[in-house]
């Protein structure tokens, strides 16, 4: 009982950080896609897409989404999940940056 005890009060403290990393970068995946869902009528708007298509808009996300996670880690079993994960949160932190900010809609395109 003894050793129980004490490996739980071993435990690492920077624990609480790594938990803060992944809730961030859960909560980016999230935000990420709901901004899509509130893009949808603008897009509709300015492109002239039916419903139909514009449910297919979402979908090309979240399909090449999880494609990049299946790569990912795919990736993360070669060079290491510490590694490929913080290269994941990189992208992810700049591409929604660079989004954010365009100045204009060629800046993605």
């Amino acid at each position: 009982m003894s050793t129980q005890t004490q490996s739980l009060s071993k435990a690492d403290p920077k624990r609480w950080m790594g938990l803060a990393l992944l809730c961030l970068a859960n909560f980016m995946v999230i935000m990420d896609t709901s901004i899509i869902g509130v893009a949808l009528p603008a897009i509709k708007e300015a492109l002239g897409y039916s419903q139909e298509n514009l449910q297919w808009v979402f979908n090309a996300y979240v399909i090449f989404f999880g494609g990049l996670l299946l790569l990912g880690g795919k990736l993360s079993d070669l060079f290491g999940h510490k590694r490929m994960f913080m290269w994941g949160f990189l992208i992810l932190t700049l591409a929604s940056l660079l989004a954010g900010l365009a100045w204009n809609e060629n800046v993605i395109t």
